[in-house]
């Protein structure tokens, strides 16, 4: 009885050892084939991602002029940029519009959000008249505030022009080439991003509004006390993509100023584009675009870590 007994153990112990040698002989199949599978996506992005940020950052060591092989210079870009007014110019572009487009687009989504959130008759006409702008090309966009902004015949200048107020060059005048293309910009995604504030409007329960209704809470306090906080996560998404969009304006000042009057709306993007595509400066160009990223890099992290404190985000 007893030999039977120990016997059995033996094979049962002998039969769970193939078990798991075969076991795991799947998992490595299993993870040959999911490497296979990957394989593409992580070429891919070693090649068109990895690869390319590597060779930039090594860039920024160079005095690449595309028609002649690089030559190293070290540190001789990075003290060029410090003494380099124009750089200087286009970051304080750069920050002045963010500072200004970003508040301004993020408030008036806001209430075009809440407008839109009201039940109306034809109500989805007014949505989709609201976020026809975003979905048109930029280009087009520019084009037609040009028009707007034409300080002859434009329609903006033609209008204040009838009560009295002459209208400046906007475009062409350093105190309002910026604050014309901010506008134009907020006018332009404002119907887009209203439409993520209305999801998030639509995702407060009804029930808590009636409830502060029957409290005693007048429109203007459940704003204040209800409806913002509830929508924190959604005002947190709008204001992280619309700074990051904004730290990269390029198009806009491009079609409309070509960077300036005066370098008055010369940003670091369009800087970038300058300095690698007109004066062939690669590498020089390279140490601006790094400049740029770790601006954005270090403004996304204090907004994340202020989301964190406020209970959402990714958790320590």
């Amino acid at each position: 009885m007893a030999l039977s007994f120990y016997g059995g153990r033996e094979n049962a112990s002998r039969l769970d050892r193939p078990g798991r040698r075969g076991h795991s002989r799947r998992e490595r199949q299993e993870l040959l084939w999911a490497g296979l599978f990957l394989l593409p996506n992580l070429l891919g992005v070693l090649v068109f991602s990895v690869g390319p940020l590597i060779f930039s950052l090594a860039m920024t060591t160079m005095d690449w002029q595309l028609v002649k092989p690089p030559s190293f210079v070290g540190a001789a870009n990075l003290g060029r940029l410090v003494k380099d007014d124009v750089f200087w110019m286009a970051l304080a572009n750069t920050i002045t519009y963010v500072l200004l487009y970003v508040p301004l687009l993020t408030l008036g989504s806001f209430v075009v959000a809440i407008v839109l959130d009201r039940k109306l008759r034809g109500i989805t006409l007014y949505r989709t008249i609201f976020f026809m702008p975003s979905v048109v090309l930029f280009v087009s966009v520019a084009m037609l505030w040009q028009w707007l902004y034409e300080p002859q015949n434009g329609v903006i200048n033609y209008v204040l022009g009838l009560v009295g107020i002459p209208g400046p060059p906007w475009l062409s005048s350093r105190l309002w080439a910026l604050p014309s293309i901010i506008v134009m910009n907020v006018w332009r995604h404002a119907g887009y991003y209203s439409l993520i504030f209305l999801a998030g409007l639509q995702a407060i329960p009804d029930e808590l509004h009636e409830a502060a209704q029957v409290d005693g809470a007048s429109a203007l306090q459940r704003l204040r006390y209800l409806t913002i906080p509830l929508i924190f996560p959604t005002t947190f998404f709008v204001v992280v993509t619309s700074l990051i969009a904004a730290f990269q304006l390029f198009g806009e000042a491009f079609v409309m100023t070509k960077g300036g009057p005066g370098y008055a709306t010369t940003t670091l993007v369009y800087y970038i584009y300058r300095m690698g595509f007109e004066a062939f400066r690669m590498g020089y160009a390279a140490l601006i675009a790094w400049v740029l990223f770790l601006l954005i890099f270090a403004v996304t992290l204090v907004q994340w870590r202020i989301a964190r404190e406020r209970g959402y985000g990714f958790q320590e």
